[in-house]
């Protein structure tokens, strides 16, 4: 796909709480087709330390107000400073980037499982596959109530199950160990979050003989597949950057131990 370098207007930047905010992006100009699992780099102004981009997976694309979304974790000076964004700030995004989840040929059960902001691109992906027919579960874990991401836009794709570490919602425990996985059969099932979570969903399709995506969250700079700091060894392949053979790949790809 064609990529883009785009000065964006800032809508809005809702702080959810003290490390996350939703930024809402906009144009004068129709935004380009954008597909779900993509990514943008973000340039980050203002900061003497932050030289770089930050990749940041788009969380939501509505067409009906031209409007973009990204769901940004403050864990650095980079994305602290994305985070003091306001409405009518410019952003200048190059996008969209890498590959994304697979769309089904038919119409399937697709369990989708994130943690952490790892649920950010699994919002646009349950609205492309509700609107393509299919029917999106969500299956979404966090430490606590408190830790628990954009719940309510979650449950206006599809169904929404859950786990906290500490019971403080849902079921207790981690989102490998829900009933869900137990009582129902799923066509397909993608996942983003921490690696030991993405592992271990990853190890449950295999035994299930189900397929799978995962969303990788290695590190990247330039995005474009030039400073090969995003490296993931993989079959068939070799070694191949994240960042454009990815971020997302199917779970056979890869050569985790599971």
């Amino acid at each position: 796909m064609k990529k883009f370098l785009l000065d964006l207007e800032v809508v809005s930047a809702e702080h959810i709480s003290d490390r996350y905010t939703l930024l809402r992006l906009t144009s004068r100009q129709s935004l380009p087709e954008m597909l779900p699992g993509q990514f943008a780099e973000l340039r980050v102004d203002g900061s003497p330390h932050t030289f770089l981009r930050r990749p940041i997976s788009i969380n939501y694309v509505d067409r009906s107000c031209n409007e973009v979304r990204f769901l940004v974790a403050a864990v650095g000076d980079g994305t602290r400073r994305l985070a003091m964004l306001r409405p009518g700030d410019t952003l200048n995004c190059l996008l969209p980037l890498g590959h994304g989840f697979t769309m089904p040929s038919a119409p399937e059960k697709v369990l989708l499982i994130g943690g952490g902001v790892g649920v950010a691109p699994l919002l646009y992906y349950g609205d492309c596959l509700k609107e393509a027919g299919s029917t999106p579960t969500f299956l979404l874990g966090a430490r606590s109530k408190a830790d628990l991401l954009l719940l309510s836009e979650f449950a206006k794709v599809g169904t929404v199950e859950v786990t906290t570490e500490d019971g403080s919602m849902g079921e207790k425990g981690f989102v490998t160990g829900h009933s869900l996985l137990r009582q129902t059969r799923f066509d397909r099932i993608a996942s983003c979050g921490p690696l030991p979570m993405m592992k271990a969903v990853a190890a449950y399709a295999k035994a299930h003989d189900v397929p799978c995506e995962v969303s990788l969250e290695n590190k990247m700079a330039c995005g474009l597949g030039a400073c090969l700091c995003c490296v993931e060894p993989t079959q068939d392949e070799g070694n191949v950057c994240v960042c454009t053979k990815g971020p997302v790949l199917n779970i056979n790809q890869l050569l985790w131990q599971i």
